[in-house]
């Protein structure tokens, strides 16, 4: 077993969808970056890549790469999950949490964890993720942007049943 920490922020802007865990956001500002900038998928890849000794996503997919303008942070999830399989790994579990002002992200958990779930090929119950606020305090707390956290459990081969 491996254990793997992410983190990822992006400022609010006007003009951008916001996407979270490969999920559209209703909301009037999205969140600035070379791809899609989903915050809590790449704090998710960032956390399984350091659980497999793999680098970051700077290191596979570098922002300063034309390949990678606007692209959706699901697809490169895909591949690093191609990467984990390479080396003999698959997920056991993730933990995160959004800490954002607002929107309001309680309605869209469910699907953010089927979207990453799909995209790992983790089924029901590996991940979870949770938001919050920082009750006024930083930059996420002034609504000038958003943070993500994610930690990570890799097993060796095939993951048993759901919860093992």
């Amino acid at each position: 077993m491996r254990i793997g920490f992410g983190y990822d922020v992006h400022r609010l802007v006007e003009g951008r969808a916001l996407i979270l865990g490969g999920v559209a956001i209703p909301h009037q500002k999205g969140l600035l970056g070379h791809s899609d900038a989903d915050v809590l998928t790449h704090a998710v890849m960032d956390s399984l890549l350091g659980a497999a000794g793999a680098g970051d996503i700077g290191r596979h997919f570098p922002d300063s790469d034309p390949l990678y303008k606007g692209i959706s942070s699901l697809v490169l999830l895909c591949r690093v999950q191609e990467i984990l399989a390479r080396r003999g790994f698959s997920v056991g579990n993730i933990d995160s949490v959004i800490v954002a002002r607002e929107p309001r992200l309680a309605p869209f958990l469910g699907e953010m964890e089927a979207r990453l779930g799909e995209a790992l090929g983790a089924g029901p119950g590996r991940i979870n993720i949770k938001a919050t606020t920082t009750e006024g305090l930083g930059f996420t707390g002034t609504g000038e942007g958003i943070a993500a956290y994610a930690t990570s459990l890799l097993v060796t081969g095939e993951p048993g049943g759901q919860g093992s």
